[in-house]
């Protein structure tokens, strides 16, 4: 799916389920228009309520540490809408990870 292996899905999808404030992740950019190549980077979007500044970073971190072979940007939905990338978002954007 997105063209990522179900392995790199699943261990991206264990670091959103530490946060039990995110309700869902969206995909957005190359991977969810079809249009991604091999090293495309993944472009992440979390929806939840209360989502700070701090849990953002931590998230990145998290999924920096790992150790993936793609570049992975994630953002907070909620501050995007009414942006540009907002905008984006909601055009292009499937779901990557939903709270059960």
């Amino acid at each position: 799916m997105y063209g990522l292996s179900d392995t790199v899905i699943t261990d991206i999808c264990g670091v959103f389920r530490r946060y039990p404030n995110i309700e869902k992740v969206l995909i957005f950019g190359s991977r969810a228009k079809g249009t991604y190549s091999e090293g495309s980077d993944i472009d992440l979007a979390a929806v939840g309520d209360g989502l700070t500044f701090n849990q953002l970073m931590d998230i990145n971190i998290q999924i920096e540490d790992l150790g993936l072979l793609y570049k992975v940007d994630v953002v907070d939905y909620n501050k995007n809408i009414g942006t540009p990338i907002g905008e984006h978002i909601n055009r292009v954007g499937k779901p990557f990870y939903e709270r059960n």
